[in-house]
């Protein structure tokens, strides 16, 4: 199966690779098109000039963009060439509404979508280990799996188109919980003085260990904030869940803890920083 991919950011462009070195990419395409042109040289694979000749040129698309309205903006342009069964997978964070309209844009002209957003930030994107959260029909998702295995460990089928990303709703809610926990108790070692390099290795094997505090407490320790995952983006990614959450008449109290200390961090110009730039905050108080 030859794929295009749209979207070549931290996250895109990382993926895209992988599924180059498996053989399967045969064309890309960006916004800022001399990203998209560098890249195509590189794997020596064609630059479509638009979204719409990649998607004549390839059987299946593979998206990773910001926003909700560029995920609509780009499978409007890439509409006029689809066809009968072509697939459509994107891997962007956005509403459960916006997967569903990008779904009937999709199915107009006879192809089918999937959303499919991704953890595992610009380390699993690098290495092929994403975890996959995955909308839309169970015999499409077998079509396109093993070109999806060549950038996820772990892919789960959810449900229909939105499952997805209601599900990556979830991961994001949690991810939030666990930055304000981490950085709460490093920022609260720190000030007693003790070694944190010896606290992270005693806590990360016990009860406390988790990714973030493994790949993050290190480096924020050092100050050193590079994305990873922006915050700016987890702050995006939070209104899409409290927007959920208002609709099913949920409260969440620690989103909305992170969302006020993320708009601290945005104001004062972090927005572009990992998200383990929360440690600022919580280290100065």
């Amino acid at each position: 199966m030859q794929v295009g991919f749209i979207g070549l950011g931290a996250m895109g462009k990382p993926m895209a690779k992988n599924v180059a070195k498996a053989g399967f990419l045969d064309a890309v395409w960006n916004r800022t098109q001399a990203t998209a042109e560098t890249l195509a040289q590189e794997l020596q694979i064609t630059c479509a000039r638009e979204p719409a000749e990649l998607a004549a040129a390839v059987e299946a698309i593979f998206t990773c963009v910001s926003a909700d309205k560029d995920v609509l903006t780009v499978v409007e342009a890439l509409a006029p060439g689809l066809a009968s069964g072509k697939i459509v997978v994107d891997f962007s964070t956005v509403s459960r509404e916006t997967a569903r309209r990008a779904a009937a844009i999709v199915r107009d002209k006879g192809a089918d979508f999937l959303d499919s957003p991704v953890s595992g930030g610009v380390e699993g994107a690098r290495n092929g280990t994403l975890a996959m959260m995955v909308g839309g029909q169970g015999a499409t998702l077998a079509r396109i799996r093993p070109v999806l295995n060549t950038m996820a460990s772990r892919i789960v089928h959810m449900g229909e188109v939105g499952t997805g990303q209601a599900t990556k709703a979830v991961n994001q809610i949690m991810a939030a919980g666990i930055n304000e926990a981490v950085t709460e108790a490093l920022a609260f070692g720190e000030a007693q003085g003790l070694d944190m390099a010896k606290v992270i290795d005693a806590i990360s094997s016990g009860a406390a260990g988790n990714w973030f505090l493994e790949k993050r407490g290190g480096t924020m320790l050092q100050g050193k904030f590079n994305p990873g995952f922006k915050v700016a983006l987890h702050h995006k990614d939070l209104h899409l869940g409290k927007a959920m959450a208002g609709q099913l008449g949920l409260p969440l109290p620690l989103t909305e803890m992170a969302l006020t200390d993320y708009q601290r961090l945005l104001e004062k110009g972090f927005g572009e920083e990992d998200i383990s730039a929360l440690y600022r905050l919580k280290r100065s108080g």
